[in-house]
């Protein structure tokens, strides 16, 4: 419910705060005192347009902070969630209107669109007025506010599972059949492209694979092939050059005979011969087992050329197979599989959209009988309310009124989460007259008496805390007032009411009282905003009844109707 409003330098307020408790509080004053500037403040906070003519004169820019409690209102909290904001159990709005016409809103001191103020302020405050009456004559809303009266919640969860399951199963036989037209369409080329990839057979991890042996086999080739070409330097094939083992043995029998034979003395080489041929002799060695480790080399590097050649081959179709369908050579194995199912669908989808069609059957029929199921209690419900209604309406002034709650078929374009029903609220003020909405048909007064005899009615299932009506019982008097102010009584009970009144029968019927007046001074007028005492307030509906003038015949009647209210 609304707690606090403080308004700043708004046309003839320049600083006014007010706390408002539960129960039905009344606003009173003389007209042109600036009842209205109240409500338009409280409007500009709920997300009306600004405009700078809302800015006091002289004043930098208008504010108004309206402070809500909010505790238990699970579709403010579920709202709020939505927009990644914490909810508490106060809830601050804020409206910032400077003297060029821009403002600016904030909710719990966090800036906010006003699309979204007004999304909240809907969820807590509702403004009944001779000319603004949008919720209850919106025919949008009549639905919910018949299901909210009398209709069970289960119906209502029902309906709207089942229609969710609907369309869940309709977008699944639409996707079979838009898949298996697409599968016929591309039939040749599935069946080609499907042929082709199960006889290359592709891997996940296959490319990698090859990759590194590859990567070894090249590596093998080039050590094989320098393997060879030392063996080959010192076995060269050219057996007629000998290679280098034969050049060592010959020179060493070149130098053997430069040796002396066995039991002579003396020569020319017996000092610098001997270490030259062991030398020759040692190199000799070497060469023999070098030639011994390169022929074992080469068998352990026994490199399988072809087996190279075939990795090649695999690993180079596999990439223009890759590059052909558009995807990484890991992706084949999956492409595969798709374009197999794909091609599944052209001889099973006959088989696939029959079933598809067969659920999405099923699950129209269940929303149907979901959806007649709502249809059934709504008529109950609305029978019911209508009569609720009817009796409302004879003391405030509407007895030739006619009240119709029309629960009608929608084509099934219509049908919907809530329902395969369009549920209007219509009423007839004159007999013979063909009932119509509601904001067409009555009157300013007459609609605003509707709408009160409808929130008397509709209150005990009001999602919205506070309820605003301005001037409701605008031309009654007499015992029409008093029905109008005992009805609003009625609806305080359950929720927070606020209503501007110039009658005396409404205004004695308040828990709280606040008279607006207008005062000058400093060469300017001002409005303020008085909270009035009992003494006070007896004052004041005796005011409301005799004029200026106040009489004690007025105080002693303004008396009767405090007793009568408390």
């Amino acid at each position: 419910m609304l707690t606090a409003l403080a308004i700043r330098d708004v046309v003839l307020i320049e600083r006014l705060d007010l706390a408002f408790g539960p129960g039905l509080t009344v606003l009173t004053g003389e007209t042109g005192t600036g009842k209205s500037i109240l409500l338009d403040s409280l409007g500009l906070a709920l997300g009306a347009r600004a405009d700078q003519g809302l800015v006091r004169r002289g004043a930098a820019q208008a504010s108004v902070t309206a402070c809500f409690a909010v505790a238990g209102n699970a579709p403010l909290a579920a709202l709020l969630d939505e927009q990644g904001m914490a909810a508490e159990d106060d809830l601050v709005i804020r409206r910032v209107v400077a003297a060029d016409g821009k403002s600016r809103a904030f909710l719990n001191d966090e800036p906010v669109g006003v699309g979204l103020l007004r999304r909240v302020a809907a969820l807590l405050v509702e403004v009944q007025g001779q000319h603004d009456q949008m919720g209850l004559a919106d025919a949008s809303t009549h639905a919910g506010l018949l299901d909210a009266y009398g209709v069970a919640a289960a119906l209502r969860v029902r309906a709207g599972e089942t229609w969710r399951a609907w369309q869940s199963a309709r977008e699944a036989l639409r996707e079979a059949e838009s898949a298996a037209a697409a599968a016929a369409r591309d039939e040749d080329w599935l069946r080609h492209a499907v042929d082709e990839l199960a006889a290359l057979a592709p891997r996940a991890d296959e490319e990698e694979t090859l990759a590194e042996e590859r990567r070894a086999l090249q590596q093998a080739e080039r050590r094989g092939e320098a393997i060879a070409a030392a063996s080959s330097e010192l076995a060269p094939r050219d057996r007629r050059s000998g290679g280098p083992a034969a050049a060592l043995r010959a020179a060493s029998r070149a130098l053997l005979r430069l040796v002396p034979p066995n039991g002579t003395t003396g020569g020319e080489a017996d000092g610098s011969v001997g270490p030259v041929l062991a030398a020759l002799d040692r190199a000799e060695n070497a060469l023999a087992e070098a030639e011994t480790l390169l022929t074992r080399l080469a068998a352990e590097a026994d490199a399988d050329p072809r087996r190279l050649e075939q990795a090649e081959e695999r690993l180079f179709a596999l990439r223009a197979a890759a590059r052909k369908h558009g995807v990484t050579v890991p992706e084949l194995a999956g492409l595969l599989d798709q374009l197999s199912s794909r091609l599944a669908l052209i001889e099973s989808g006959a088989e696939a959209i029959a079933a598809a069609a067969a659920a999405e059957a099923a699950a129209r029929g269940a929303y149907e009988a979901a959806a007649g199921a709502l249809t059934a209690a709504r008529q109950d419900a609305a029978a019911r309310f209508g009569r609720a209604i009817a009796k409302e309406l004879p003391p405030l002034r509407l007895d030739k009124a006619r009240f119709v709650v029309s629960v009608a078929p929608l084509a099934e374009e219509g049908w919907g989460p809530n329902g395969a029903d369009a549920v209007r609220f219509l009423v007839a003020t004159n007999p013979g007259q063909e009932p119509g909405p509601l904001a067409r048909i009555a009157s300013g007064g007459e609609l605003s008496r509707l709408m009160l005899a409808l929130k008397v009615v509709l209150s005990a299932g009001s999602a919205v805390p506070t309820l605003v009506f301005d001037e409701v019982d605008a031309g009654l008097g007499g015992a029409t007032a008093a029905a109008v102010g005992e009805r609003l009584a009625r609806v305080a009970e359950r929720v927070q009411v606020l209503v501007v009144t110039h009658s005396p029968q409404v205004a004695a019927r308040g828990a709280a009282h606040l008279r607006v007046a207008k005062a000058s001074g400093r060469g300017k007028a001002e409005t303020r905003v008085d909270v009035l005492a009992s003494t006070d307030r007896r004052e004041e509906i005796a005011r409301m009844l005799s004029g200026e003038t106040v009489t004690e015949a007025a105080r002693a009647a303004a008396d009767a109707l405090l007793e009568a209210g408390a």
